[in-house]
Order: C-alpha cells, then structure tokens, then sequence
C-alpha cells in the first residue's frame, strides 16, 4: 500500500478534499458545494451542518478511489473568521456567520471605544473589523443574549469541522489571528482585551501549532467515509496560509510572495516579525510555519471585471474581453477606474466607499473603457503593497488564479506593480497546502521546508517594464478616494 495524506479545505461556496501522494502528486479529488444564506441585508450565514455532510461526502468520494493507497493524515483548512456559537452539548446554537457579514457596525465601534486603537493594532495586527470572529461574539452577546447565555464555544469554519471529526475543540496560529484578539506575539488568546470586553476567555478553544494533531477521526466518523479509525487530523492553517504552502511561500524565503486575482485581489508577503502597520491599512497573521504574513485586499479585482461584462457586454467572452483591452494604450488614455464597486479593504478599511470612472470623452472607446478597469484593479492592488513593501519587501509574486491567465492582465499587473511576477504552471489552493501540513504533522517529513521541496519550482516569469504614464496615473489614482469621499 502507497502512503497519501488528505487535504480538506471548505471554502465558503463549496468543500474540496484532494489525495496526495508522499511526493505531492494529487491521487484524486473531489468537491461539493452547499448554499449560502442572506437572511437580512449584509448579513451572510451558512448552517454548518451543510459543511459537515458536504466535507463527510467529498471525503467518501476520495476513498472511494483510493485502491492501494492508505490514508495516514488528514489536515484542514477553510474560510477565515467565521463564527460557529457552540453549546455544552457541542450542538451549534445559530447558524454559522461568515467573514462577509457586515452586521457588527456597533460591535465595532464598542471595541474602538474600549480599547485604544493603536494598542488593538499593536497587540492583534489589526484593528477591529466588521468581518471577524470577535464582533460577531459582542453582537451575539447585545441582540441574541439566550443564545449568548447557552454558549460554551465558539469555533472558526475548519476547526468546528475538526471538532465533528475528533471531538476536540482547537485551533491554531493563522486562523485564531483572523479572530481579533489573538496576541500575535505570544500566539496565544490576549485575555486583558477579552476582560476588558468582558468575555470570557473560556469561550475560545486551545491554540496548537499549525502542523499538530489536533485529534484523531472518530470511529463512526471513518466508518462512515472509509478512512482509518484514529486517523490523525492535522490542525492546518486558514486558506490564504494554506494556499500559499501549496504555492511554497513561507517565512524561510522573504523575497517571494503571492498574488492571487480571483473575485477579489490578494497580496500574500511573508514576514519573520509581528510588526503591524500602524494604521492597520493592511492585515497581519501568523502564518502556518511559525512566522507571520502581511495580507492585502482589494474586494473587486475580477469582480470588477465581471461587473463589467454583465452589466454593457454580456455577448463578449472574457477572452474577447482582453483582447479588446490590448487595443488601447498603456494609461487608457487617461481614463481611470476606481474599483471600489463592493467597498474596499486594502488600504481604507471603508465598506460605504464605492467605484467610479473618471475623465471619460467622447473619443474613449470600449477597449479604453476595460483596459482602465484592468488598471484600475493593479492601482489599487499596488496602493496594498506600498504599505506592505515599507514592513517587508517582496521582490518576486507568484501570480494566481483566473486574472493572473490573462497576458494582458498580467503585464499591467507586473509593470504597474514594479514587480517580478512568476506565473506558477499549476496551482492546487488551499487543500494542498493543508495536506502538505499534514505530512509535517505525521511525520513524513521532518520540516515544512523539507516537505516544500516536493513542489515544482517552474513557471514563466513575467518582468516589470517602467512606463510613465502608468506613475502618472498612479498619482492621479490616488487623489479619487479623498476627492470622491466628499460626494458620499
């Protein structure tokens, strides 16, 4: 029998599980999906037991392919600060609320009014924000108090999974430091701002390391999806951290790190120190190999663009898209476009801003109109890793998802950014990722940067050309969020 580890990520449209061989080869996969729920304005919730039977399903359809291999870990990963309120029975009380949710607006501002702003940063890596664990705790506590009374947990997406899985409550570094009051330096829970939020510290589960056995499956649990009883489940590491161990992208190298343009636009730097921007324009975690990552985000990169065609161009295919984007000029001619169609994270941490294009003319065309949109997305993207860049400076991004298979797009990427883009041949996410920790966690391996050495290093490399109209669009980019503030 060959030796494979799994890895299971759920995400929040879907679950995926992957079979990898001791060489990184994937053996099988499989995914399935499960609804998302909006049962007010800006509110997103899912019921958590659609991720278990889901993740129960995708892993019975990998063992089912699993003829003459023997599974010898499992490790997880999953969307980041989600909150799934448990009981004393271990029963979830409400439906989970995702890292979307826009609910806790008064949450917020209650732990900007507690707790110095500049100490929060210092101590967590970020300030408060909407979308994280900890301000869904305090609206829990002040709109569903009998709910609040009844709790005994609260767990992030993955680790409830790995409850149902083990029958034990923990986490680790990358995920708790998306919860708002992980003390970034210790990695541990950071009780003087749970007292003086007065919550109690009991509600958070243990924080182990990344790579540690978090438990072992539970005999009805292996039964049912054809795993060994007692399988050790590896705690793992939240998506971006486990995407970029399938990428290679750790504190060891500090040079590399990862551009994702997906919905949504993500830059991923690792760093060796806990050392936040000041002002908390961008996020910082623990990554999963015990240094720490710094995170930018702007919410509409490919969503920009989808925006676009569904809205004046339905009939013309993505590609055809682009194409149309080569035939304008570097500049679009002067036109710009702010992205900001679905607020912006990275660097305002302003939900109610909102996009815009600006200096149109008679003589724009269609080809400038998208090109500008494609710019605009790499101008906002490089506002994120001018902040970045001042901590830790990044000279080589691997570039990923559906944006980054646009040649053009990609180009502007790299020229606008200043930076080396590697166009990696094969990306497999945070499933990866999360079953190479598993081969740390059992042992395979003796180290993260042993097992790293498994994944193929090629990829065109894509280098940055100076262009001056792209500096000088950049500057006058810039000016559109302040001046546009004013018409809000």
């Amino acid at each position: 029998m060959t030796d494979i580890v799994v890895g299971l990520d759920l995400g929040t449209g879907g679950v995926r599980a992957i079979a990898v061989d001791l060489q990184g080869q994937i053996i099988t996969q499989a995914a399935r999906s499960y609804p998302l729920l909006t049962p007010h304005p800006g509110w997103t919730e899912q019921n958590s037991s659609d991720w278990v039977e889901a993740s129960l399903a995708v892993l019975s359809d990998v063992t089912q392919q699993l003829n003459g291999y023997q599974a010898i870990a499992l490790g997880l990963s999953g969307q980041m600060h989600g909150m799934v309120p448990l009981d004393a029975e271990g029963q979830a009380i409400r439906p989970a609320i995702l890292w979307n949710d826009q609910r806790t607006g008064e949450a917020v501002a209650l732990i900007e009014n507690t707790i110095p702003r500049q100490e929060f940063i210092q101590r967590t890596g970020n300030p408060a924000i909407t979308g994280f664990q900890l301000p869904k705790l305090l609206w829990l506590q002040a709109k569903e108090p009998q709910a609040y009374t009844r709790l005994w947990k609260i767990l992030l997406p993955k680790d409830y999974l790995g409850y149902v899985l083990t029958g034990e409550p923990v986490t680790e570094p990358s995920d708790a430091s998306g919860v708002g009051c992980l003390n970034l330096a210790k990695r541990l829970w950071d009780t003087d701002i749970l007292h003086a939020l007065n919550i109690n510290p009991a509600f958070f589960p243990p924080v182990i390391e990344s790579n540690a056995i978090a438990g072992r499956l539970k005999s009805e649990i292996a039964v049912r999806v054809g795993l060994p009883v007692g399988l050790p489940v590896i705690a793992g590491g939240g998506d971006n951290a486990a995407a970029a161990i399938g990428l290679g992208i750790s504190s060891s190298n500090l040079n590399l790190g990862s551009l994702s343009v997906g919905t949504s636009g993500v830059i991923f730097a690792p760093c060796a120190q806990p050392i936040p921007d000041p002002q908390g324009r961008v996020h910082l975690f623990c990554h999963v190999d015990g240094g720490y990552h710094l995170l930018g985000v702007t919410l509409a990169a490919g969503g920009s663009v989808r925006w676009y065609r569904d809205t004046f161009v339905p009939h013309i295919s993505y590609t055809d898209l682009m194409d149309l984007a080569e035939r304008s000029l570097p500049g679009a001619r002067g036109l710009l476009f702010l992205p900001h169609l679905s607020g912006e994270r990275s660097p305002h941490l302003d939900p109610n801003t909102r996009g815009a294009l600006v200096n149109l003319s008679l003589a724009h065309t269609q080809a400038d109109i998208i090109r500008a949109v494609l710019e605009g997305v790499a101008f906002s993207l490089r506002e994120a890793l001018e902040v970045i860049s001042a901590i830790t400076p990044i000279h080589q991004l691997l570039a990923t998802g559906g944006g980054a298979r646009s040649k053009i797009w990609l180009q502007i990427l790299a020229d606008v950014l200043q930076t080396e883009l590697i166009a990696p041949k094969a990306e497999e996410g945070a499933a990866y990722g999360a079953a190479i920790l598993a081969m740390v966690g059992v042992s395979a391996y003796p180290s993260l940067d042993a097992a790293l050495k498994i994944l193929a290093r090629n990829g065109h490399v894509l280098q940055p050309q100076a262009n001056p109209l792209y500096e000088a669009g950049f500057r006058r980019y810039k000016l559109l969020y302040d001046t546009l503030k004013v018409v809000r």
